[in-house]
């Protein structure tokens, strides 16, 4: 069956782009990493390549098309055997997408396929959402920027400073509408040096205030980890418990979408080594909501790792008050006997889809997620792990000293006589991330490997 090339985002709040360039003609044959054309916004230019071999059989957004919506149909790739003819057998699209600007030559666009569903944590009730809670519909985006202003609102001494936080609202739109809220007080621009405002939001943490410091990628995170580990994190143990340090690290982790090894890497292991840090890492939209205002209470420095994929995804958030999670307390989201599959952030997207698919072989995955790495729940895994026998970990990171190690030691130490398999890791490959989009998929996990790793735990 012919495949279909959908207009790619650039970021996650990208909603349309201009179609600049076709390098590849109608006719000509196309290779799995093949640049076939070129997207540009206001802001950057990307390459689009072809994930699938084959013949580029039908161009359908012509060069020249300005406010192409992401997700529409740009080109169908026809696989070998297959004719012009097929192409009338290409899959139908489901929903139409958003208008687009043409050029004077162009007929009209293609109607955009429904985008699946991403997987949501919410086999299981919440123990920290009472029965009759009414419930919103948010994406992570808005539960987050709803818990800052929530607690600016309760505490004078809450501020958020970052680049681009204000007149711009937001690299990623987190923080959209806090400056008309809140004003430029509280709500502060500051320039591109991560060590310079990351000190000065430390400095104002020991003074008293609550700093809310966002990194537009905890990538860049690296100049201000200086500030972040030997002041941050170590000063109330070196001052005797004198001078503590309420302060919030905050935003997105890990790998997005094709920005290369020194924009994607994983963290969640860097951070949570460190005595004197707490380390969160949700997934759904209420945990990012009720962990992030505990995260601003709490008198310690915390570490928010975020997930860029992950901002514009929605969820039930309850609607509450006051709603908070507890941080160090992890959730079973899917019960289950056979098999223990522990996660955290972007990596409950593959439990969740694996324990789907093992669950129409007759398996039955127990799925955990972390929510807190630091500290990190050993209660909830072992109790898990005594019931199941096994235990899959999945993490978006490296295997090497990374956070599914850490769990796997643990169950060793504490549940060693209830295995029934060693434990196994599922994790992003050994490699710095690929900017390529074909090998950029291989080197992250996959819910196959996750299905893989527990039939081989499970002997099946």
């Amino acid at each position: 069956m012919p495949i279909q090339v959908l207009m790619p985002a650039l970021s996650p709040t990208m909603e349309k782009g201009n179609l600049a360039k076709w390098l590849k003609k109608e006719g000509e044959t196309i290779k799995s990493g093949d640049v076939i054309a070129e997207i540009e916004t206001d802001k950057a230019t990307m390459e689009v390549e072809a994930t699938d071999e084959g013949t580029l059989g039908k161009i359908l957004i012509p060069e020249g098309t300005a406010d192409v919506a992401v997700n529409t149909p740009i080109a169908t790739i026809l696989a070998d055997g297959e004719s012009a003819a097929d192409l009338a057998k290409a899959p139908a699209p489901a929903a139409k997408a958003a208008e687009s600007a043409p050029p004077a030559a162009a007929k009209a666009e293609a109607p955009a396929p429904k985008a699946a569903p991403a997987p949501q944590a919410v086999a299981e009730p919440d123990p920290e959402v009472p029965a009759g809670t009414e419930m919103v519909t948010q994406t992570i985006r808005e539960a987050l920027r709803d818990a800052m202003a929530e607690e600016m609102r309760r505490d004078a001494d809450v501020f958020v400073m970052g680049e681009e936080v204000a007149e711009y609202q937001g690299a990623y739109k987190v923080t959209q509408g806090l400056l008309q809220e809140f004003g430029a007080k509280r709500v502060i621009d500051t320039p591109i040096t991560e060590h310079g405002f990351a000190g000065v939001g430390v400095g104002a943490a020991m003074t008293g205030l609550k700093p809310i410091v966002e990194f537009m990628t905890f990538n860049f995170a690296m100049q201000a980890i200086d500030q972040i580990i030997n002041s941050a994190a170590k000063t109330l143990y070196m001052s005797g418990g004198q001078m503590g340090c309420s302060i919030v690290f905050r935003g997105p982790n890990g790998a997005a979408a094709r920005v290369a090894a020194q924009h994607s890497q994983d963290y969640s292991a860097w951070y949570s080594n460190i005595p004197g840090l707490k380390v969160v890492a949700p997934f759904s939209a209420a945990d990012y909501k009720g962990l992030l205002k505990a995260a601003i209470r709490d008198p310690n420095p915390v570490i928010f790792l975020e997930n860029e994929v992950l901002y514009g995804h929605t969820g039930e958030v309850p609607k509450l008050d006051d709603f908070i999670i507890p941080i160090g307390k992890a959730r079973v989201v899917r019960s289950g006997s056979h098999v223990t599959i522990i996660s955290w952030s972007n990596g409950m997207t593959y439990a969740l889809k694996a324990a789907d698919e093992l669950a129409k072989e007759g398996i039955e995955a127990e799925v955990i997620d972390l929510r807190t790495l630091r500290p990190m729940d050993t209660e909830t895994i072992i109790n898990s792990v005594k019931k199941t026998g096994r235990a899959v970990t999945v993490e978006e990171g490296w295997a090497q000293s990374g956070v599914g190690a850490e769990i796997a030691a643990r169950i060793m130490e504490n549940a060693f006589d209830y295995l029934d398999a060693p434990v196994a890791r599922v994790s992003g490959k050994d490699v710095p991330m690929p900017y390529a989009a074909n090998l950029e998929k291989l080197a992250l996990p996959s819910a196959a490997e996750v299905v893989e790793a527990a039939k081989a735990v499970c002997y099946r």
